[in-house]
């Protein structure tokens, strides 16, 4: 069971904090992949913290369940967290994320989209984003662009 999943059983939607990690994936052409969720909005590929698991464990792991593509040399850009980082989703549960973001061109595999997590997936010139992509995900593709 994932462990925040193990955590609401105990505090309902009573906020909690949730670590969790995300890489922004460059290919050769310096763009960005992108997945396409199911509620619209466009993303980074990444997610939630296991019971034991490092950040950078976890978007390895994230990155392949959600793209079949395997990725090293992960290079921290920043751990974003604070109160600008609180959620209330759609079934009333609350939390505060600390996302670890990371960025590579160190990719390999094939594209494997996971439809139970993803519309689709395609790569963006970093100029050229998606109009529906998450605030907070542009604001980690900025600050990437920013320290360059």
């Amino acid at each position: 069971m994932e462990y925040f999943r193990y955590l609401r059983q105990y505090v309902g939607h009573k906020p909690i904090i949730l670590p969790g990690s995300v890489v922004i994936i460059l290919n050769d052409q310096d763009e960005v992949l992108l997945q396409k969720r199911h509620n619209g909005t466009w993303g980074l590929p990444g997610g939630l913290m296991d019971l034991g698991e490092s950040f950078e464990e976890v978007a390895k792991r994230e990155v392949f369940e959600e793209t079949g593509l395997k990725v090293d040399n992960l290079n921290l850009l920043n751990v974003y967290s604070g109160p600008e980082y609180y959620l209330k989703v759609e079934n009333g549960d609350e939390l505060y994320s600390a996302t670890a973001v990371y960025y590579t061109e160190n990719v390999c595999g094939d594209l494997k989209i996971d439809y139970s997590e993803s519309k689709d997936m395609k790569y963006f010139t970093i100029d050229n984003l998606p109009y529906e992509l998450n605030d907070k995900d542009k604001g980690f593709v900025e600050d990437y662009v920013n320290t360059k």
